[in-house]
């Protein structure tokens, strides 16, 4: 039975993160790239100073710095750990250079995201902002396009819930306590109907139920209070360590950068044919590339709406450093650490175990220590993970039932279970749902992009030409 439904699940994915998807989410960002006039480039610096610099007198709930962690919370999570390995494994090396890419000019599209969800953002008399692709799809397209709003917020309920923002993320923390505390799976239990897992799940399991509840009952606020502390931190210190394996493999990493760039064009080269076709490798990596970033996918400009601030633009810039951490510093860092230390060749070996070999045969200190240190960073980016899709799901469906509070109460008890039975799913399994819900959420997207980049060109022109970003 399982068997089949992962057959489905796989050809269903393969569907829609087809070649159409994939073309219409990078001739976005190539579109959006020149109408703004190389603007990731260009605007890069100015973004990252605004990044920790909050704009005053703002509408808004929360700070710009704020709505930015609220989103890397959500996309800094297991696609940088796991994500990575599992595109790499299925699509070989070249799948990092297809990612980086795909983040390049999802830079772009990441700073239309932000500028249109200011700019289309409905605030209530009580501070409350409510913004993001369903929106800008219906006020910027049109009422007539409401129905293609209504489409994205419910593919958005559906990837928190069933999705990215749930199974895959509790998987990967359990998965990396479990390969951590117990990787023979010595000390088991027997759920019954469901199978033998090991006390460490589902420990963990339980402890991270309670921790995901005590936060998201408290609603944005205490989300981005969390998001402010915690994102930063682990960051910084996965950073640091990656860094440190870079440094310490550093003879290495030429070799591996023209295993990855040979790899992307001809990838039976470096894999001996076992990850197949170039098309094989650029799938991999922009769909594994979306899902840790998100630009395209819809999600990040939900966070940005609430951000304090006048200016649509200073928000989609400081969006847009979201895409450039994310991917092109932390997924690079990943990716070349997996070559450097051989681990996407290591036979037996799925998921965060791959990046568990490459830290622990990479770095220099004991590979107990080096295993701790992934394991908490997984747990960490995983964790803020679920609670900025929480908010991201929650939004879409504030807009679907018109803020109806009492439907969205049910909703959080109901992720909050998502997020307990997580640990029981099959990783395989897991991430093909996740993958297919996010081809479905970027579509509605992408299509508004494509519709309002002429909006998005003429506030960029209008700002820079006015001078304003000389003012902050």
């Amino acid at each position: 039975m399982w068997e089949i439904i992962n057959n489905w699940l796989v050809k269903t994915d393969d569907f829609v993160w087809g070649v159409p998807l994939m073309a219409l989410i990078l001739s976005g960002g190539v579109l959006l790239t020149l109408r703004t006039g190389l603007l990731q480039v260009k605007r890069l610096p100015l973004a990252l100073r605004w990044m920790v610099k909050n704009e005053e007198g703002g509408e808004g709930e929360v700070s710009s710095f704020g709505a930015l962690c609220t989103a890397l919370s959500a996309t800094i999570g297991t696609g940088n750990i796991v994500g990575v390995a599992t595109a790499i494994c299925a699509g070989g090396p070249g799948a990092v250079f297809w990612m980086i890419v795909a983040a390049f000019f999802g830079m772009a599209t990441k700073y239309a995201e932000g500028l249109l969800a200011v700019k289309y953002r409905v605030i209530d008399s009580d501070n409350h902002a409510l913004g993001g692709p369903f929106y800008y799809i219906e006020q910027g397209m049109g009422l007539r396009f409401k129905w293609l709003a209504k489409l994205f917020a419910f593919f958005g309920v559906a990837a928190g819930l069933l999705g990215i923002g749930t199974f895959t993320q509790v998987n990967g923390i359990t998965s990396a306590v479990m390969d951590f505390f117990d990787p023979k799976k010595l000390h088991t239990i027997t759920v019954p109907g469901i199978g033998t897992y090991s006390w460490a799940v589902v420990i963990a399991s339980l402890v991270l139920t309670l921790c995901v509840a005590l936060v998201v009952i408290g609603g944005i606020k205490r989300i981005t209070n969390v998001a402010q502390i915690i994102v930063p931190f682990m960051a910084v210190i996965y950073i640091v360590f990656a860094l440190v394996l870079i440094l310490t493999n550093i003879t290495k990493v030429p070799a591996a950068v023209g295993i990855i760039v040979k790899g992307a064009f001809n990838p039976r080269a470096v894999t001996g044919g076992i990850a197949g076709s170039m098309l094989v490798a650029m799938q991999k990596g922009v769909a594994r590339g979306i899902f840790s970033n998100e630009a395209g996918l819809g999600s990040a400009p939900i966070a940005a709406a609430a951000a304090q601030t006048k200016e649509p633009v200073r928000q989609g810039l400081v969006s847009m450093t979201g895409t450039f951490i994310d991917t092109i510093i932390i997924c690079a860092m990943t990716g070349i650490s997996l070559v450097v230390t051989g681990a996407w060749q290591a036979e037996g070996l799925e998921g965060v175990q791959v990046t568990s070999y490459a830290f622990q045969n990479g770095l220099p200190f004991p590979k107990e220590l080096s295993a701790f240190i992934l394991m908490l960073c997984l747990i960490f980016f995983a964790f803020t993970t679920i609670l900025g899709w929480d908010y991201y799901s929650e939004r879409c469906l504030e807009y679907l039932t018109g803020k109806n509070k009492k439907v969205v109460k049910v909703y959080r008890w109901l992720y909050i279970l998502a997020v307990f039975i997580g640990p029981y799913m099959t990783v395989s399994a897991v991430w093909t749902i996740a993958d297919i819900f996010n081809g479905l959420m970027a579509l509605p997207n992408m299509i508004a992009l494509f519709a309002l980049s002429g909006v998005v060109a003429r506030e960029t022109k209008s700002f820079f030409d006015a001078g304003k970003h000389l003012n902050g």
